[in-house]
């Protein structure tokens, strides 16, 4: 059974466990998951309302695009949840392989490394996508029914710990690359994407406390 098709408490259940998965990179990505539906959620009880009904045809438009556009973001989440928890398998059975012989080595070896390669791409997603749904946040907040502003800001800080965590689960991970190349591909757009999310997530926050 998926991870994601686990009832709540079942989830909080497995993480809380001897187990090393589901860990830190699939809570990230349910984080942001979380933080996805509830800024669709403020869209939802938004647009319906007279006040928005009186803005102008292409605000209304650009809304409605706006939190259509961030279904597909969620849905991809929730995928990067089981992913990851995929990918440290990966790297776990590659562990378990034989080193008896100098080929058994050199296949053990290749394993590793695409199992390494394979933890760090998915929870680097998780981060970059969630950098996209916080970039919507302000727009959403902007026009959204007012007495659910809180419920943006929450938003925001799922999301914004979906990036800070899902981006240790890379650092973490890096040591096990050997290409400085990808290296510093991760490192120099990791710390990008963690400024940004911080950013972005501090800049909903003061927005939504004026609106309290």
């Amino acid at each position: 059974m998926k991870l994601v098709d686990l009832k709540v408490t079942e989830f909080i259940n497995a993480v809380d466990s001897k187990a090393v998965t589901p860990g830190g990179g699939s809570v990230s990505a349910l984080a942001s998951s979380i933080g996805v539906a509830l800024v669709r959620m403020v869209g939802h009880v938004t647009v319906n309302k007279k006040k928005f009904r009186a803005l102008d045809q292409g605000i209304q438009d650009k809304y409605n695009n706006v939190v259509n556009s961030l279904l597909s973001v969620k849905e991809e989440l929730i995928e990067l949840v089981d992913k990851d928890t995929d990918a440290f398998n990966l790297i776990m059975s590659a562990f378990r392989l034989p080193k008896e012989t100098s080929d058994d080595k050199a296949v053990r070896k290749q394993a590793i490394l695409d199992g390494t390669i394979e933890a760090i791409k998915v929870p680097y997603r998780i981060a970059e996508i969630s950098l996209v749904a916080l970039k919507d946040i302000d727009f959403i907040l902007e026009y959204g029914n007012v007495n659910a502003a809180s419920d943006v800001g929450v938003g925001a800080l799922m999301l914004c710990s979906g990036v800070e965590g899902s981006l240790l689960n890379v650092e973490i991970n890096l040591p096990g690359l050997v290409d400085e190349e990808m290296i510093n591909f991760y490192n120099t757009n990791s710390a990008r994407i963690l400024e940004e999310a911080i950013l972005l997530k501090n800049s909903v926050v003061k927005k939504v406390k004026n609106k309290l």
